[in-house]
């Protein structure tokens, strides 16, 4: 479900002052039922590569695959390394660095890590349609965490507006909520409720 930028924005969070010039598109949650004490974002980030979210729904896979191919043929997404001066890894202070469990800069898929912290991590993605960045938060609540996915986009050229407004109905009503099930569902088959006494209810 999308919830209120300000929500997100009243975390305490790292990402607030990395990004504080870049717009906060939108924000994502799910609520993850038990878990266990002691999640890390590291755990979700586990999960998302176990499950193959975007493989594991056609309709999904078959959109990426899609943006692939106009990739290619308009050559909108040169290799990672060749970004480095625009990337915002000079935003970080030492102590994220020294705080981060993955090496700051290092390739994830088409994006960049920023940073994977115990409950946040930041990654980029540099583009000729955009400069975006997937922000991914877990909390803690009462029964369970929660997870926020939240997309920042600053714009690279006059494509961005043009390439966010095309490709926003099927990143809200068909990738993401495809992405929040298959994060929910791996979650539960890893961490089953019978075995949290914390949380033997839903969230």
């Amino acid at each position: 479900m999308r919830v209120p930028r300000e929500q997100f924005r009243g975390l305490d969070l790292e990402v607030h002052a990395i990004l504080s010039d870049v717009r906060l598109r939108d924000v994502t949650a799910v609520d993850l039922p038990a878990g266990g004490a002691g999640r890390t974002i590291s755990d979700v980030r586990a999960l998302m590569a176990r499950g193959k979210l975007i493989a594991a729904n056609p309709v999904v896979r078959f959109l990426f695959a899609l943006r692939l191919l106009l990739g290619r043929l308009f050559r909108w997404d040169p290799d990672i390394r060749t970004h480095q001066e625009t990337s915002y890894l000079h935003r970080l202070n030492s102590d994220i660095k020294r705080r981060s469990v993955l090496a700051p800069g290092s390739p994830d898929g088409l994006f960049r890590l920023l940073y994977v912290l115990e409950r946040e991590s930041l990654a980029e993605l540099r583009n000729a349609t955009v400069h975006a960045f997937l922000s991914s938060v877990l909390i803690e609540i009462p029964r369970g965490y929660r997870l926020y996915l939240a997309v920042y986009v600053k714009p690279v050229s006059r494509l961005t507006p043009l390439y966010m407004a095309f490709i926003e109905p099927f990143r809200r009503f068909i990738v993401y909520p495809a992405i929040v099930r298959g994060i929910r569902r791996a979650w539960e088959e890893r961490y089953p409720r019978s075995l949290d006494a914390r949380a033997p209810d839903a969230v």
